[in-house]
């Protein structure tokens, strides 16, 4: 089972006793401030949640699935998550 974003927003909305169209912009703000904050090589840290960071990775060589020929992958900068202690907890 997923949650799209439509759904967050209503969970969200009713936990925090604010309107739809209220809750829309502070999760658009939230994510928008991540991505920026990220993309400029900082680490945004939500204590107990996780972090997202920008990880380099090398360059490798990997095979084309369809010909097997091998590939030359250049290397280059991802975002991730690592989820925090108590959201691991959460999930087990």
């Amino acid at each position: 089972m997923r949650m799209n974003k439509e759904e967050l927003v209503k969970e969200v909305s009713a936990q925090a006793k604010l309107s739809q169209k209220q809750t829309t912009e502070v999760i658009a703000a939230l994510l928008d401030t991540i991505e920026k904050t990220v993309s400029k090589g900082k680490k945004v840290t939500l204590v107990g949640f996780g972090t997202f960071e920008a990880r380099k990775r090398a360059a490798r060589v990997g095979r084309n699935p369809q010909t097997g020929k091998e590939i030359k992958i250049a290397a280059k900068t991802v975002p991730a998550f690592s989820a925090g202690k108590k959201f691991k907890e959460l999930v087990k």
